[in-house]
């Protein structure tokens, strides 16, 4: 993958992200009146982590989505979550943050990790692809890089279309 590729990729990453983000905001915030400010955070991050994996694959990694990668998304969120749920309680506990922005802020924080982990789950090849030296980089990228959708259907397997 070339650097305008992976720039490319990042830009759409953060775009989601924003997108997500907003989501995420809009549903606690509806959320938060009505159930405490951690349950309304928890619904608030599997809802908007549905809407994310859908963005992701078809518009930041332009690949098409499994059940196989749909199961595995959450994962690569799980350490996505424990940062924020970590950040979100020292905000509010130790520092004295609102709540209603609390999770904003640690959203933020989580976002290098999220992106890192969920181009690995939603991108075959990509980790050997960043890990391969130069010269072998380009190979490896020329073969997951255009094909990312074909290359993708491939590696699930037999698993059916989300």
């Amino acid at each position: 993958m070339s650097r305008k590729e992976q720039l490319g990729q990042v830009f759409r990453f953060a775009l989601v992200g924003g997108v997500n983000t907003g989501t995420f905001f809009v549903i606690y915030l509806l959320l938060h009146p009505w159930m405490p400010y951690f349950a309304a955070y928890s619904l608030a991050f599997v809802l908007a982590m549905v809407g994310s994996f859908f963005m992701n694959t078809y518009f930041t990694y332009r690949t098409r989505p499994t059940w196989k990668k749909f199961f595995l998304f959450p994962l690569t969120n799980i350490t996505n979550f424990v940062i924020q749920s970590v950040g979100l309680y020292a905000l509010v506990t130790w520092v004295g943050m609102d709540t209603r922005i609390a999770p904003l802020v640690a959203a933020v924080v989580a976002i290098p990790f999220t992106f890192l982990l969920s181009r690995k789950i939603l991108v075959p090849g990509a980790a050997r692809a960043a890990a391969a030296p130069p010269a072998e980089a380009g190979s490896v990228a020329g073969s997951t890089g255009s094909s990312a959708g074909s290359s993708a259907g491939s590696s699930a397997g037999s698993s059916s279309r989300v």
